[in-house]
């Protein structure tokens, strides 16, 4: 088990939503990331909480949500 986080920096808060590793996060991440550009970053995590400065953490329930909370970062 992981978490993906979605981060827009100098902004308060992120994103993520519990995952797990493997070839369907990585190639959903990269997918995101290219469509993202430079503005969000894609971090993948064991313990959200040992990034404080990622928080508060905003937690969605799928990659549908992660992804439209995402593109709300622009």
């Amino acid at each position: 088990m992981c978490y993906l986080l979605a981060k827009k920096f100098k902004e308060p808060g992120s994103v993520t939503t519990k995952t797990r590793r493997g070839t369907e996060l990585a190639d959903f991440s990269s997918q995101l990331q290219k469509k993202l550009g430079k503005e969000v970053h894609l971090i993948t995590v064991t313990r959200p909480s040992a990034y404080g400065e990622y928080a508060p953490f905003t937690f969605v329930k799928d990659y549908d949500e992660f992804e439209k909370a995402a593109f709300k970062m622009k």
